[in-house]
């Protein structure tokens, strides 16, 4: 079992919704040979640099998120697209602390397997239509980062078109570049250029705005 990263701590302190519940999964997750991160807001699980996965905490359920989910085998058909245009990511979602302990045995061999994906080299084959036209500075860096990647294809196509075309505002490329990495976690996070952390556009009237993190 690795060690506990001292920012998940922090992390599971602070948030309200699943606490105890997301404790819990991630003793399940830690017992295996990944390594403990905070990334993107939420506890992150690598091997070797690779992100192989993810929990998070959401208002109806929790879940574990496996970056390669769409090349596992899913022998219990527990595996699902967190939203319509997910290509690679897989999630497994819980409504109660118990469902952990009635499928410990499945979530741990779901780990493994995905562990055995990475050190295999296997990437997911996406069409080449699935690779949004943009700048050449957004092509490069999907290219290069394939959780990136999976990240902006789940985002719904007018979250998609609205960061296109603030990159592609951009005069220079040092600019379009830059735009890119200060959107990447609000990409992560699943978010829209104008969302705020409340689910809401900053454009609309019931929301003030003020969430620090995605202004």
């Amino acid at each position: 079992m690795g060690d506990k990263n001292p920012k998940v701590d922090q992390y599971l302190s602070s948030v309200k919704n699943w606490r105890n519940e997301l404790s819990l999964l991630r003793e399940v997750v830690r017992d295996s040979e990944l390594t403990e991160e905070l990334k993107w807001g939420a506890p992150c699980y690598t091997y070797q640099t690779k992100n192989i996965a993810i929990l998070g905490g959401f208002k109806e359920y929790f879940s574990i998120g496996f970056f390669k989910g769409a090349l596992m085998k899913d022998p219990k058909g527990i595996l699902l697209k967190q939203g319509a245009n997910s290509r690679s990511a897989r999630i497994i979602r819980f409504t109660s602390g118990d469902e952990i302990g009635e499928n410990k045995t499945a979530i741990k061999a779901y780990i493994r397997e995905a562990i055995e994906i990475e050190k295999s080299g296997l990437k997911v084959d996406l069409p080449e239509a699935d690779i949004l036209d943009g700048p050449e500075e957004f092509q490069a860096k999907l290219e290069e980062d394939a959780a990136f990647r999976t990240a902006f294809g789940s985002l719904t196509p007018g979250r998609q078109r609205g960061y296109l075309l603030h990159f592609a505002g951009a005069k220079q490329a040092k600019s379009r570049i830059a735009r890119i990495e200060k959107c990447m976690p609000r990409i992560f996070a699943g978010k829209g250029l104008h969302d705020c952390t409340c689910g809401l556009s900053k454009k609309m009237p019931t929301c003030d705005g003020s969430h620090k993190q995605f202004k």
